[in-house]
């Protein structure tokens, strides 16, 4: 299959998982994150400037993410703490698995020790879940949307899981929506004029990622020969069919080869698709669902640390 616009993950990360580095915008999202965390928890707590060693356990099978975000926390915020990590990021783990060994003053593991569960279970619940989802289809790539609870951590999560990542932010790509072309539609103007006109006059030359929704085939047949005939476009567009269904989005695929335009175009499913629909829209033709069921209402992988009774480290 081929790679679709939808996978930015290389705004996240340089180079390969294992043994690459975040991106300057990633570095920034983790800071605002860890600081909010840290910034709620408030320090406090109990305990000794006394030496001591702690591991992590996982107490059911999963993936593991959010090593990069761990690193960072104890980089900034607990240096005097020493981390040894047993697993890779994005590595299946299996219950009774420790996976960190910590040493440092008590007080500091104490007082780090909800945030670290936090950030790895949240984390490794969603690329858990994204690689369940996975299984169930080989023909359609699955990404997320832009509805998430730790935004761009919510995105690695997905991408460790082996989804794409979709936009960003609202800056990472144009993308034009029903209601968007509601708030440029003209007197006495059809919904076809409007997207034809608007389409036609979108800057886009610097574009490498542009989405349009359309609810029906008239739609999704104007705004591809639009992108075809007076953009001109070697990219292809991608056509949100947003809540239409497996059945309808077969027919907007099929009509658009009768009409040669499937060239041109990438077509998106989404609205109301859950893990176990993903079957029917295996037959759908259509290149990509995003869900925001890959990182919402998520349950967090189940993780403990548990406190070493020998000091003696």
């Amino acid at each position: 299959m081929e790679r679709l616009p939808h996978d930015r993950s290389s705004l996240l990360w340089n180079g390969h998982i294992l043994d690459g580095s975040p991106t300057s915008l990633f570095v920034e999202s983790m800071d605002g994150w860890i600081d909010a965390m840290l910034f709620d928890e408030q320090g406090g707590g109990s305990g000794t400037k006394e030496i001591i060693k702690a591991n992590i356990i996982v107490k059911e099978d999963g993936i593991i993410c959010g090593k990069p975000i761990i690193n960072r926390l104890i980089q900034r915020h607990f240096s005097k703490c020493a981390i040894s990590w047993n697993i890779d990021e994005g590595e299946d783990v299996k219950s009774g698995q420790i996976i960190i060994n910590i040493t440092g003053e008590s007080i500091e593991i104490l007082r780090i020790e909800r945030i670290m569960l936090n950030i790895l279970g949240n984390l490794s619940g969603i690329a858990t879940n994204t690689n369940n989802w996975t299984k169930k289809t080989s023909n359609i790539k699955l990404a997320a949307t832009r509805k998430t609870d730790w935004g761009l951590l919510d995105k690695w999560a997905i991408h460790v899981g082996g989804g794409l990542t979709h936009r960003l932010n609202r800056n990472d790509a144009l993308m034009m929506k029903e209601n968007d072309f509601i708030s440029l539609k003209l007197n006495n103007e059809s919904n076809s004029e409007t997207i034809k006109r608007v389409m036609s006059n979108i800057s886009i030359t610097q574009e490498e990622f542009v989405i349009v929704e359309v609810q029906n085939l008239i739609d999704a047949i104007i705004v591809v020969d639009v992108w075809k005939n007076i953009l001109n476009k070697s990219n292809k567009i991608v056509l949100l069919l947003d809540n239409v269904g497996p059945k309808i989005a077969k027919n907007i695929s099929l009509s658009l080869s009768s009409k040669n335009l499937r060239d041109y175009c990438i077509l998106e499913g989404s609205g109301n698709i859950d893990m176990n629909s993903l079957e029917e829209w295996s037959e759908s033709e259509i290149e990509l669902i995003s869900s925001s069921g890959l990182n919402r209402g998520v349950r967090p992988l189940d993780l403990s640390m548990i406190f070493e009774e020998d000091t003696n480290v």
